[in-house]
């Protein structure tokens, strides 16, 4: 059963989600290395990246026409003479996307189903739709249209995530991770899931086409049982620091890395029991479009998200999540104890830097 609340926002955001999975694994199939921009030194954007992000808010666009969006791209570099070959390209297959036959739950009125291509002009604006910056107030979406980038172009886990914030409070998420195994007991059967979540009315896994719903929620892990769920990028957290987390918790067991908010919807299901996402320097900020799908996923699957100090992400901030302390998401009986062992960690930390 779909939640009432936030039911019309949920039927939508399923739908632009899955049409942009279908999208990205069609991209990856087809790809083409050398169209992967390079934007300063960002993390590398995809012909995948802007498409998705064309299908995902021309839907939010006619559905919702009043939100804001908060997104990672904008149509800047596709708008000269020298972006025409990306841009006809990702014109093509945001329409090839758009057009294709509705699927279950979805609606011509949102923009979906033949006959339905939009103008070149009409996509860019889309794409730029994504530039709000946020804040503490009011309605607005944030998308990631390829979360895990590197995780896409290996084949591997990667994430459409979009999220619904209203008065800084995330409260609905999905996120489709098309190369995620649908049992992760079986790793080689069937991949590609839906995982959606609405503050007040649990967290569910779909199936790609968007049926079969299961509920989750997060299971309670005997300690020689627990293990991490990590990046696979050392960048993008410390595996030294986790490392010495899991050791003075006695976790025994390797972690699971793995790229994207996967992660996020594997320890809702209980494929590993924590997810420890600590900063590697100094002045990085994370993005809210990294993470708040992936926060009400937790918390309706039972579980609990802070940053590191155990106090509550904040989301009406703008576009980024303020001074970052990291993350650290697990069940409600683990939670606290990884909290102070992280605290234990960092003082140790701290110690042997006054001694150098």
């Amino acid at each position: 059963m779909m939640s009432l609340k936030f039911a019309a926002e949920e039927q939508v955001a399923v739908a632009a989600v899955r049409r942009a999975c279908t999208l990205t694994s069609s991209v990856f199939n087809k790809l083409v290395k050398n169209e992967t921009l390079v934007k300063g030194d960002k993390s590398p954007v995809t012909v995948g990246d802007y498409s998705a992000q064309a299908v995902v808010n021309t839907i939010l666009g006619r559905a919702f026409p009043d939100d804001p969006i908060v997104g990672e791209e904008d149509a800047a570099d596709l708008r000269p003479e020298s972006g025409t070959a990306l841009k006809n390209r990702i014109v093509e297959l945001a329409n090839e996307t758009l057009t294709a036959e509705l699927g279950i739950g979805e609606m011509a009125e949102w923009g979906l189903g033949p006959g339905q291509s939009r103008t070149p002009e009409e996509l860019l604006d889309a794409i730029d739709r994504g530039t709000y910056n946020g804040g503490a107030t009011g309605r607005m979406w944030t998308l990631d249209p390829i979360d895990g980038t590197k995780g896409f172009l290996r084949g591997e886990q990667y994430a459409v995530c979009l999220a619904l914030i209203v008065d800084a409070q995330v409260q609905l998420g999905v996120m489709g991770c098309p190369n995620l195994p649908v049992d992760a007991a079986n790793p080689d059967g069937p991949r590609g899931c839906i995982f959606v979540a609405v503050r007040g009315h649990g967290a569910r896994q779909l199936t790609m086409s968007g049926s079969d719903p299961k509920p989750l929620r997060i299971p309670t892990f005997s300690d020689d049982n627990l293990n991490f769920l990590e990046s696979v990028e050392a960048a993008h957290s410390s595996h030294s620091f986790n490392d010495r987390v899991a050791q003075i918790l006695g976790i025994k067991r390797a972690p699971t890395r793995m790229d994207s908010q996967a992660k996020y919807c594997s320890l809702a299901r209980g494929d590993g029991g924590v997810y420890l996402r600590m900063p590697t320097g100094v002045g990085y900020k994370e993005k809210i479009w990294d993470h708040a799908s992936g926060s009400v996923l937790i918390e309706e699957a039972g579980g609990i998200i802070t940053d590191s100090r155990g106090e509550p992400l904040n989301f009406g901030l703008g576009r980024t999540l303020g001074e970052n302390y990291g993350f650290v998401a697990a069940g409600k009986e683990v939670h606290a104890k990884v909290l102070a062992a992280v605290k234990q960690a960092k003082e140790e930390e701290a110690k042997s830097k006054d001694k150098l």
